[in-house]
């Protein structure tokens, strides 16, 4: 079910894409090779969409749920054999910044990791700039609450006048990140400055693993930071007291958006990462186009 077919909603807006094209080149985490990003305008109902134009084919990948393949240590989209891995830092800034139709050409398995925050993704959107188009899309709100707990992961989405997340992080085994709370509205003002340069972290033994298996080979302090015991690694120092429990939430908006549609309603969490945002999205899809079919 499309966002066109939701009937009973309250509120429209015009869709958005980009003024015009924009390009970033970096580091891939994965494959530790240069790849190519590059933001493209797309007609009304598009939709957002990757495209490998690495592939003979150019295969076109739809950023929903239904092309989610894998959320194991960050979120896959795919058709057959084809894949795009760590989706969720490019589509977080797409939803702050309300972007319905984008067509985002990938030169590999995987967007270039930046610092490893969605800043330089920020600043493609801005620099291409966003143009209003004249279809509309609604925004269809939350009528009831949804819920989902699995062990110590909890996530509600509660109405709302608004699209807000609230998040805690809990690693009751480490004293670095113990316990931190952050609460934000999502809109393209409060995520550029509260949650688009917060870095991806990582305790050292997950990450030692990894390595050792080859499987971040262009993973290193320029784009994340590492926890050690009770010490914080980071190149430049943490940019926010609680700069990890805000990069859970710059996740989660990018994992949530895989709904394909604005809806409104507060997101509460504790603990979930890829795999159980996904599972709630599917959730929230599920209710929503129920209620408003």
């Amino acid at each position: 079910m499309t966002a066109a077919s939701l009937k009973k909603h309250t509120e429209h807006r015009n869709q958005n894409t980009i003024r015009k094209p924009v390009t970033f080149s970096g580091i891939g985490i994965h494959t530790g090779k240069i790849v190519t990003i590059r933001f493209c305008p797309a007609k009304e109902g598009t939709g957002v969409v990757f495209k490998r134009v690495d592939l003979p084919s150019q295969p076109i990948i739809p950023a929903t749920l239904e092309y989610v393949c894998d959320t194991s240590r960050s979120t896959t989209i795919g058709i057959a054999d084809i894949r795009i891995h760590t989706v969720e830092h490019v589509l977080a800034p797409i939803r702050a910044y309300s972007i319905d139709n984008l067509v985002i050409e990938i030169s590999s398995i995987e967007p270039p990791v930046g610092n490893g925050s969605a800043d330089v993704f920020v600043e493609m959107i801005e620099d291409a700039g966003v143009e209003m188009q004249e279809a509309t899309t609604p925004i269809v709100k939350l009528k009831e609450p949804v819920y989902l707990s699995d062990g110590d992961i909890h996530i509600v989405a509660l109405p709302y006048d608004g699209y807000k997340v609230s998040y805690t992080l809990n690693y009751p085994e480490s004293k670095v990140l113990k316990s931190q709370y952050h609460s934000t509205i999502v809109n393209r003002d409060t995520f550029k400055k509260e949650i688009s340069p917060c870095r991806t972290f990582s305790k050292y033994e997950e990450v030692s693993s990894l390595m050792d298996r080859g499987l971040i080979k262009g993973g290193s302090l320029d784009n994340a930071i590492l926890i050690h015991d009770d010490v914080i690694f980071s190149k430049e120092g943490l940019f926010f007291p609680d700069e990890m429990v805000r990069h859970k939430i710059l996740d989660m908006i990018g994992d949530i958006s895989l709904i394909g549609f604005d809806f409104y309603a507060h997101i509460i969490s504790i603990r979930s990462g890829h795999k159980s945002n996904f599972t709630f999205a599917k959730k929230i899809y599920k209710t929503l186009t129920m209620e408003n079919s």
